[in-house]
Protein backbone atom coordinates (compact mmCIF):
# COMPACT_ATOMS: atom_id res chain seq x y z
CA UNK A 1 0.00 0.00 0.00
CA UNK A 2 1.50 3.35 -1.03
CA UNK A 3 1.34 6.48 1.13
CA UNK A 4 -1.66 7.94 -0.71
CA UNK A 5 -3.69 4.80 -0.02
CA UNK A 6 -2.51 4.75 3.59
CA UNK A 7 -3.69 8.31 4.10
CA UNK A 8 -7.01 7.58 2.42
CA UNK A 9 -7.66 4.63 4.74
CA UNK A 10 -6.57 6.70 7.74
CA UNK A 11 -9.07 9.43 6.90
CA UNK A 12 -11.97 6.96 6.99
CA UNK A 13 -11.80 7.44 10.76
CA UNK A 14 -12.74 11.14 10.41
CA UNK A 15 -16.51 11.50 10.67
CA UNK A 16 -18.62 14.47 9.59
CA UNK A 17 -20.80 15.19 12.68
CA UNK A 18 -23.88 16.17 10.70
CA UNK A 19 -24.06 13.19 8.33
CA UNK A 20 -22.35 10.61 10.55
CA UNK A 21 -20.45 9.39 7.45
CA UNK A 22 -16.67 9.24 7.14
CA UNK A 23 -15.19 11.95 4.94
CA UNK A 24 -13.77 9.52 2.37
CA UNK A 25 -17.02 7.70 1.60
CA UNK A 26 -18.90 11.01 1.77
CA UNK A 27 -16.73 12.37 -1.05
CA UNK A 28 -15.30 15.17 1.06
CA UNK A 29 -11.73 14.01 0.40
CA UNK A 30 -11.41 15.32 -3.14
CA UNK A 31 -7.75 14.48 -3.70
CA UNK A 32 -4.58 13.30 -1.96
CA UNK A 33 -1.13 14.02 -3.35
CA UNK A 34 1.75 12.49 -1.40
CA UNK A 35 5.43 12.06 -2.12
CA UNK A 36 8.68 12.35 -0.16
CA UNK A 37 8.65 16.15 -0.39
CA UNK A 38 5.12 17.08 0.71
CA UNK A 39 1.56 15.91 1.33
CA UNK A 40 -1.47 17.85 0.06
CA UNK A 41 -5.06 16.92 0.82
CA UNK A 42 -8.00 18.79 -0.73
CA UNK A 43 -11.34 18.67 1.09
CA UNK A 44 -14.50 19.57 -0.83
CA UNK A 45 -17.56 20.42 1.24
CA UNK A 46 -20.90 20.20 -0.55
CA UNK A 47 -22.38 22.82 1.73
CA UNK A 48 -21.19 26.41 1.44
CA UNK A 49 -19.66 27.58 4.74
CA UNK A 50 -19.94 24.15 6.33
CA UNK A 51 -19.75 24.83 10.10
CA UNK A 52 -17.63 21.72 10.69
CA UNK A 53 -15.02 22.43 7.99
CA UNK A 54 -12.43 23.94 10.37
CA UNK A 55 -12.78 21.07 12.84
CA UNK A 56 -12.46 18.41 10.13
CA UNK A 57 -9.42 20.15 8.65
CA UNK A 58 -7.78 20.08 12.09
CA UNK A 59 -8.56 16.36 12.48
CA UNK A 60 -7.14 15.56 9.04
CA UNK A 61 -3.96 17.53 9.74
CA UNK A 62 -3.52 15.79 13.10
CA UNK A 63 -4.14 12.29 11.75
CA UNK A 64 -1.59 12.64 8.94
CA UNK A 65 0.96 14.19 11.31
CA UNK A 66 0.62 11.15 13.57
CA UNK A 67 1.17 8.86 10.58
CA UNK A 68 4.27 10.69 9.30
CA UNK A 69 5.51 13.01 12.09
CA UNK A 70 8.72 13.74 10.21
CA UNK A 71 6.68 15.58 7.54
CA UNK A 72 4.58 17.64 9.97
CA UNK A 73 5.70 20.98 8.50
CA UNK A 74 5.07 19.80 4.92
CA UNK A 75 1.41 18.83 5.22
CA UNK A 76 -1.15 21.08 3.55
CA UNK A 77 -4.90 20.64 3.93
CA UNK A 78 -6.99 22.72 1.53
CA UNK A 79 -10.67 23.50 2.02
CA UNK A 80 -12.98 23.97 -0.95
CA UNK A 81 -16.62 24.90 -0.49
CA UNK A 82 -19.44 24.62 -2.98
CA UNK A 83 -21.28 27.71 -4.07
CA UNK A 84 -24.57 28.34 -2.27
CA UNK A 85 -27.35 26.29 -3.85
CA UNK A 86 -30.93 27.34 -4.34
CA UNK A 87 -33.37 25.28 -2.34
CA UNK A 88 -35.15 23.05 -4.83
CA UNK A 89 -36.99 20.97 -2.26
CA UNK A 90 -40.74 21.29 -2.46
CA UNK A 91 -41.23 20.15 1.13
CA UNK A 92 -39.18 21.69 3.96
CA UNK A 93 -37.44 19.30 6.33
CA UNK A 94 -39.27 18.66 9.54
CA UNK A 95 -37.83 20.24 12.67
CA UNK A 96 -37.98 18.23 15.88
CA UNK A 97 -38.26 21.54 17.76
CA UNK A 98 -41.96 21.49 16.89
CA UNK A 99 -42.59 19.18 19.87
CA UNK A 100 -41.33 21.65 22.49
CA UNK A 101 -44.02 23.32 24.58
CA UNK A 102 -42.05 26.30 25.94
CA UNK A 103 -38.78 27.80 24.71
CA UNK A 104 -37.18 30.16 27.23
CA UNK A 105 -34.07 32.22 26.44
CA UNK A 106 -31.63 32.82 29.29
CA UNK A 107 -29.71 35.97 28.45
CA UNK A 108 -27.31 38.49 29.92
CA UNK A 109 -26.13 41.83 28.67
CA UNK A 110 -22.65 41.23 30.07
CA UNK A 111 -20.35 38.21 30.27
CA UNK A 112 -19.19 36.74 33.55
CA UNK A 113 -22.47 37.12 35.45
CA UNK A 114 -23.13 33.37 35.72
CA UNK A 115 -25.73 33.02 32.96
CA UNK A 116 -24.69 29.47 32.04
CA UNK A 117 -24.65 28.44 35.70
CA UNK A 118 -28.16 29.84 36.14
CA UNK A 119 -29.32 27.98 33.01
CA UNK A 120 -27.94 24.64 34.19
CA UNK A 121 -29.34 24.87 37.71
CA UNK A 122 -32.69 26.24 36.55
CA UNK A 123 -33.01 23.27 34.17
CA UNK A 124 -32.41 20.87 37.06
CA UNK A 125 -34.98 22.66 39.22
CA UNK A 126 -37.58 22.33 36.45
CA UNK A 127 -36.70 18.65 35.96
CA UNK A 128 -37.01 18.04 39.72
CA UNK A 129 -40.53 19.51 39.51
CA UNK A 130 -41.44 16.82 36.99
CA UNK A 131 -40.98 18.66 33.69
CA UNK A 132 -39.18 17.31 30.61
CA UNK A 133 -36.30 19.72 30.02
CA UNK A 134 -33.62 20.35 27.42
CA UNK A 135 -30.81 22.88 27.07
CA UNK A 136 -29.50 24.31 23.81
CA UNK A 137 -26.07 25.79 24.44
CA UNK A 138 -26.24 28.65 21.94
CA UNK A 139 -23.10 30.34 23.27
CA UNK A 140 -21.22 29.46 20.07
CA UNK A 141 -18.07 31.36 21.06
CA UNK A 142 -17.79 29.96 24.59
CA UNK A 143 -19.87 26.80 25.17
CA UNK A 144 -20.03 25.91 28.89
CA UNK A 145 -22.82 23.38 29.32
CA UNK A 146 -20.81 20.23 28.39
CA UNK A 147 -18.40 20.94 31.25
CA UNK A 148 -21.18 21.90 33.67
CA UNK A 149 -22.94 18.57 33.12
CA UNK A 150 -19.79 16.45 32.86
CA UNK A 151 -20.36 15.36 29.24
CA UNK A 152 -17.39 17.03 27.55
CA UNK A 153 -16.38 13.91 25.64
CA UNK A 154 -19.82 13.26 24.16
CA UNK A 155 -20.10 12.91 20.38
CA UNK A 156 -23.71 12.93 19.11
CA UNK A 157 -24.90 9.94 17.10
CA UNK A 158 -27.15 10.44 14.08
CA UNK A 159 -30.53 8.72 13.73
CA UNK A 160 -32.69 8.39 10.63
CA UNK A 161 -36.42 9.07 10.95
CA UNK A 162 -39.27 9.81 8.57
CA UNK A 163 -38.53 13.51 8.92
CA UNK A 164 -34.85 13.16 8.04
CA UNK A 165 -31.60 12.70 9.93
CA UNK A 166 -31.28 14.01 13.48
CA UNK A 167 -28.53 14.30 16.09
CA UNK A 168 -29.03 12.60 19.45
CA UNK A 169 -28.50 15.03 22.36
CA UNK A 170 -26.47 14.12 25.44
CA UNK A 171 -28.42 13.03 28.51
CA UNK A 172 -27.31 14.10 31.98
CA UNK A 173 -29.39 14.05 35.16
CA UNK A 174 -32.57 13.90 33.11
CA UNK A 175 -31.65 16.88 30.89
CA UNK A 176 -31.34 16.64 27.08
CA UNK A 177 -28.33 18.71 26.07
CA UNK A 178 -26.99 19.94 22.71
CA UNK A 179 -23.93 22.16 22.35
CA UNK A 180 -21.44 23.18 19.68
CA UNK A 181 -18.88 22.14 22.29
CA UNK A 182 -19.57 18.51 21.34
CA UNK A 183 -18.14 19.08 17.87
CA UNK A 184 -15.25 21.53 18.14
CA UNK A 185 -12.73 22.99 20.51
CA UNK A 186 -13.63 26.44 21.92
CA UNK A 187 -10.52 27.82 20.19
CA UNK A 188 -12.00 26.80 16.82
CA UNK A 189 -15.28 28.59 17.53
CA UNK A 190 -13.55 31.84 18.37
CA UNK A 191 -12.46 32.37 14.77
CA UNK A 192 -15.83 31.67 13.17
CA UNK A 193 -17.52 34.32 11.11
CA UNK A 194 -21.12 35.23 11.86
CA UNK A 195 -22.71 33.14 9.05
CA UNK A 196 -20.78 30.02 10.08
CA UNK A 197 -21.88 30.38 13.69
CA UNK A 198 -25.53 30.98 12.85
CA UNK A 199 -25.58 28.07 10.38
CA UNK A 200 -24.30 25.70 13.08
CA UNK A 201 -26.90 27.06 15.49
CA UNK A 202 -29.74 26.45 13.03
CA UNK A 203 -28.61 22.87 12.57
CA UNK A 204 -28.59 22.27 16.33
CA UNK A 205 -32.07 23.79 16.70
CA UNK A 206 -33.77 21.86 13.91
CA UNK A 207 -31.67 18.69 13.56
CA UNK A 208 -31.48 17.66 17.21
CA UNK A 209 -33.75 14.81 18.29
CA UNK A 210 -35.31 16.76 21.15
CA UNK A 211 -38.38 14.57 21.49
CA UNK A 212 -41.28 15.91 23.53
CA UNK A 213 -40.13 18.62 25.95
CA UNK A 214 -42.00 20.86 28.35
CA UNK A 215 -39.12 23.35 28.42
CA UNK A 216 -36.12 24.09 26.22
CA UNK A 217 -33.76 26.58 27.83
CA UNK A 218 -31.52 28.50 25.42
CA UNK A 219 -28.19 29.51 26.95
CA UNK A 220 -27.47 32.62 24.85
CA UNK A 221 -24.09 34.33 24.54
CA UNK A 222 -23.67 37.73 26.23
CA UNK A 223 -24.79 40.86 24.43
CA UNK A 224 -27.08 41.24 21.44
CA UNK A 225 -25.86 39.95 18.08
CA UNK A 226 -26.24 37.51 15.18
CA UNK A 227 -26.77 34.46 17.39
CA UNK A 228 -29.60 36.16 19.29
CA UNK A 229 -31.32 37.20 16.07
CA UNK A 230 -30.99 33.69 14.65
CA UNK A 231 -32.65 32.18 17.71
CA UNK A 232 -35.47 34.71 17.47
CA UNK A 233 -35.96 33.90 13.78
CA UNK A 234 -35.80 30.10 14.11
CA UNK A 235 -37.81 29.53 17.29
CA UNK A 236 -40.98 30.92 18.79
CA UNK A 237 -39.85 31.99 22.23
CA UNK A 238 -42.27 31.76 25.14
CA UNK A 239 -40.20 34.26 27.09
CA UNK A 240 -36.77 35.43 28.20
CA UNK A 241 -35.04 35.46 31.58
CA UNK A 242 -32.35 38.09 32.14
CA UNK A 243 -29.39 37.29 34.43
CA UNK A 244 -27.33 40.02 36.06
CA UNK A 245 -25.15 40.73 39.06
CA UNK A 246 -26.02 43.69 41.31
CA UNK A 247 -23.34 46.16 40.21
CA UNK A 248 -24.21 49.09 37.96
CA UNK A 249 -21.80 48.18 35.13
CA UNK A 250 -23.65 44.86 34.64
CA UNK A 251 -27.09 46.43 34.95
CA UNK A 252 -26.34 49.00 32.25
CA UNK A 253 -25.86 46.15 29.75
CA UNK A 254 -29.03 44.43 30.97
CA UNK A 255 -31.07 47.41 29.79
CA UNK A 256 -29.89 46.80 26.21
CA UNK A 257 -30.82 43.12 26.45
CA UNK A 258 -34.31 43.98 27.67
CA UNK A 259 -34.69 46.48 24.84
CA UNK A 260 -33.80 43.81 22.27
CA UNK A 261 -36.53 41.43 23.42
CA UNK A 262 -39.07 44.26 23.62
CA UNK A 263 -38.18 45.70 20.20
CA UNK A 264 -40.93 45.98 17.55
CA UNK A 265 -41.34 42.79 15.47
CA UNK A 266 -39.52 40.82 18.19
CA UNK A 267 -41.72 41.39 21.22
CA UNK A 268 -40.66 38.41 23.31
CA UNK A 269 -42.06 38.60 26.86
CA UNK A 270 -39.30 39.26 29.39
CA UNK A 271 -40.33 37.06 32.31
CA UNK A 272 -38.08 38.79 34.81
CA UNK A 273 -34.58 39.23 36.19
CA UNK A 274 -32.42 36.83 38.18
CA UNK A 275 -29.85 38.55 40.37
CA UNK A 276 -26.81 36.27 40.64
CA UNK A 277 -24.03 36.64 43.23
CA UNK A 278 -26.42 38.82 45.25
CA UNK A 279 -24.53 38.46 48.54
CA UNK A 280 -22.09 36.25 50.42
CA UNK A 281 -22.77 34.52 53.72
CA UNK A 282 -19.82 32.76 55.43
CA UNK A 283 -20.67 29.30 56.76
CA UNK A 284 -19.42 30.28 60.21
CA UNK A 285 -21.64 33.41 60.23
CA UNK A 286 -24.96 32.18 58.81
CA UNK A 287 -26.86 35.33 59.82
CA UNK A 288 -24.49 37.72 58.05
CA UNK A 289 -24.80 38.96 54.48
CA UNK A 290 -21.98 40.75 52.70
CA UNK A 291 -23.03 42.58 49.52
CA UNK A 292 -19.76 42.31 47.62
CA UNK A 293 -21.09 43.51 44.24
CA UNK A 294 -23.62 46.05 45.48
CA UNK A 295 -27.05 45.69 47.01
CA UNK A 296 -30.30 44.85 45.19
CA UNK A 297 -29.38 46.57 41.95
CA UNK A 298 -31.49 44.11 39.95
CA UNK A 299 -34.53 44.75 42.15
CA UNK A 300 -34.23 48.48 41.53
CA UNK A 301 -33.79 47.92 37.79
CA UNK A 302 -36.86 45.70 37.79
CA UNK A 303 -38.89 48.47 39.36
CA UNK A 304 -37.64 50.95 36.74
CA UNK A 305 -38.37 48.63 33.79
CA UNK A 306 -41.56 47.05 35.08
CA UNK A 307 -39.99 43.60 35.44
CA UNK A 308 -40.31 41.14 38.27
CA UNK A 309 -37.25 40.11 40.27
CA UNK A 310 -37.57 36.33 39.90
CA UNK A 311 -35.00 35.59 42.56
CA UNK A 312 -31.63 36.38 44.12
CA UNK A 313 -28.89 33.75 44.14
CA UNK A 314 -26.20 34.24 46.81
CA UNK A 315 -22.55 33.33 46.33
CA UNK A 316 -22.40 29.67 47.40
CA UNK A 317 -19.21 27.64 47.12
CA UNK A 318 -21.01 24.49 45.94
CA UNK A 319 -22.27 26.35 42.85
CA UNK A 320 -18.72 27.05 41.68
CA UNK A 321 -17.47 23.62 42.75
CA UNK A 322 -20.35 21.83 41.03
CA UNK A 323 -19.70 23.59 37.75
CA UNK A 324 -16.05 22.54 37.88
CA UNK A 325 -16.90 18.90 38.69
CA UNK A 326 -19.69 18.55 36.13
CA UNK A 327 -22.42 18.30 38.77
CA UNK A 328 -24.65 21.41 38.91
CA UNK A 329 -25.19 22.33 42.55
CA UNK A 330 -29.00 22.25 42.38
CA UNK A 331 -28.73 18.48 41.94
CA UNK A 332 -26.84 17.88 45.20
CA UNK A 333 -27.15 20.93 47.48
CA UNK A 334 -30.57 21.60 49.02
CA UNK A 335 -29.55 25.18 49.91
CA UNK A 336 -28.96 25.91 46.22
CA UNK A 337 -31.92 23.91 44.95
CA UNK A 338 -34.43 25.90 47.02
CA UNK A 339 -33.34 29.18 45.38
CA UNK A 340 -33.68 27.75 41.87
CA UNK A 341 -36.93 25.90 42.64
CA UNK A 342 -38.50 29.23 43.69
CA UNK A 343 -37.35 30.86 40.45
CA UNK A 344 -38.60 27.90 38.40
CA UNK A 345 -42.01 28.10 40.07
CA UNK A 346 -42.28 31.81 39.25
CA UNK A 347 -41.36 31.20 35.61
CA UNK A 348 -43.95 28.43 35.28
CA UNK A 349 -46.63 30.66 36.84
CA UNK A 350 -45.81 33.55 34.50
CA UNK A 351 -45.90 31.31 31.43
CA UNK A 352 -49.29 29.95 32.46
CA UNK A 353 -50.61 33.50 32.68
CA UNK A 354 -49.07 34.36 29.29
CA UNK A 355 -50.81 31.37 27.72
Amino acid sequence: MNMTDEIRELLRAVIHPESGENIVDAGIVESIAADREKITVALLFAKSRDPFAASIKRQVQGAITQLVPEMADRITVLIKEAAPRKNTETQPKRSDASRIAHVVAVASGKGGVGKSTVTANLALALAAAGYRVGILDADIYGPSQPKMFGVEGYMPDAVETEGGEFMVPAQSRGISLMSIGFFIKPSDALIWRGPMATNALKQMIHQTRWGVLDFLLIDLPPGTGDVHLSVLQELKLSGAVIVSTPQQVALADVVRGIAMFRAPKIEVPVLGIVENMAWFTPAELPDNRYYIFGREGARKLGEETGLELLGQIPIIHSVMDGGERGVPAAAVDAAVEKHYRAIADRIVDKLRKEC
